[in-house]
């Protein structure tokens, strides 16, 4: 019985849909726009989403960062003028986090990344790259960032502390100096800005967020006492005798805990830099969870700002609808009286008004998963951006459009349901 009503009811109303092709689709347009923004830029972000997360994994899931600051103060909401005027990291920091912390294993410390980068332009003959970052650390850069040579070797321990002119190439210096011409580059001589180094190896490719090329290859690693010698950096010390933080990385031993390393460290930081215990730490530790979590408020809130912008668009539509759904009534006015007077009860009016909002929204809400997606489909076939279309994005947009049927139907349904049966078959 309910089922045969049901079925009677979804009949008239895609009937009163084909009947005004052109109103109904006029009306749904809102609908549409709506629900494709959040389809479409949903399968965008959430693409992103994941290879930013892949990126960041890369890493490794034990690996910790010491700064003097991070996008994790940043996001905090702390002042960026007090942030640069925390000291700076030193050597002296990560020695101390080696020789004091039982639970840290590799130890590694980065110049040029902890702070504006240093940069310069790479070369070899007569062929010269763009300007790259230029990397200074110990032999344990790539073990740390669980990177993979793609030929050659990196530095060793006794390669470092002798001050050796030697470099590992990233991927974005060894294609425009060698690996367009074919060249083997182990053991060729390039320049590092007006200094001669000897290429010992070459990082494979590192993993960019959203296949973009976001600069993650354009960059040179060398021994940080070269690069020191070179660039003139003062790294050990306090205070103003540092002209440059480094950045610490370091990964706990085999069974020794992330969160007992942390807890290690933070604690010998801040006894290294006379903190009370009631005053904040001046330095940032940063894990792989905690730079996922600050980019987890960045995509919520773009996603809410999504959802608030497509509202408008679905508010519009929902509009609409109550206005095409009220002139409806009116023209069906005898309509409405006949059924009324062959034994229709309110409800069944009601709900058969009803019927023809959401159906009529649902529509659209198909139309705009169906544009959204193929959008997102579009982009990544046209650009390489990942995208992802998770099925809660195709439920969320049946589930707002219904409900803008359901809360702008409501009206025009009440007003069919309470027409007075003899007043309307006298309606002319």
């Amino acid at each position: 019985m309910i089922a045969t009503l049901l079925r009677e009811i979804l009949g008239l109303a895609l009937d009163t849909l084909r009947t005004n092709k052109l109103r109904s689709g006029l009306t749904v347009l809102g609908i549409v726009i709506g629900i494709t923004a959040i389809v479409g830029m949903t399968s965008l972000i959430r693409g992103f989403d994941d290879s930013l997360r892949d990126s960041i994994s890369e890493l490794g899931p034990n690996t910790i960062f010491v700064a003097k600051f991070s996008g994790v103060s940043l996001a905090a909401g702390r002042d960026f003028a007090e942030l640069l005027r925390r000291p700076n990291l030193t050597v002296d920091d990560a020695r101390a986090i080696e020789k004091l912390a039982p639970s840290a294993g590799l130890v590694d410390i980065w110049l040029g990344a902890g702070g504006p980068p240093t940069q310069t332009r790479v070369s070899y003959g007569s062929d010269s790259t763009k300007m790259l970052a230029v990397l200074g650390a110990t032999e344990k850069f790539a073990d740390i960032n669980f990177l993979e040579l793609q030929t050659g070797r990196f530095f060793t321990e006794t390669e470092v502390n002798r001050r050796r002119n030697l470099v590992v190439l990233g991927q974005t210096p060894y294609e425009a100096l060698f690996g367009r011409a074919g060249i083997d580059p182990i053991g060729k001589k390039v320049r590092v800005g007006p200094v001669e180094y000897t290429v010992t190896g070459v990082l494979g490719k590192r993993p960019a967020a959203g296949g973009f090329n976001l600069g993650q290859d354009d960059f040179v690693v060398i021994p940080e006492t070269t690069y020191r010698r070179q660039f003139g950096i003062q790294v050990f010390g306090r205070g103003s005798q540092t002209h440059q933080s480094v950045l610490i990385a370091t990964a706990p031993r085999e069974g020794a805990t992330r969160e007992a390393l942390i807890a290690e460290v933070e604690e010998i930081m801040r006894i290294r830099h006379g903190l009370r215990v009631d005053e904040p730490s001046d330095f940032d530790v940063v894990s792989q969870d905690a730079a996922l979590e600050v980019w987890g408020q960045v995509s919520q809130a773009i996603f809410l700002a999504l959802v608030v912008i497509s509202s408008i668009a679905l508010m519009v539509g929902g509009i609409g609808v109550m206005a095409i759904m009220t002139i409806s009534v009116t023209e069906r006015t005898r309509e409405i009286g006949l059924r009324k007077a062959l034994g229709a009860r309110r409800k069944e009016i009601l709900f058969q008004f009803l019927a023809e909002a959401v159906v009529l929204t649902t529509v659209g809400g198909v139309m705009g998963i169906a544009l959204g997606s193929a959008i997102g489909v579009t982009i990544n076939l046209a650009t390489g951006f990942p995208v992802s279309l998770p099925w809660w994005s195709f439920a969320l947009g049946l589930g707002f459009s219904a409900t803008v049927g359901i809360a702008f139907g409501m009206v025009p349904a009440i007003r069919a349901a309470r027409l007075d049966p003899i007043e309307a078959l006298r309606y002319e």
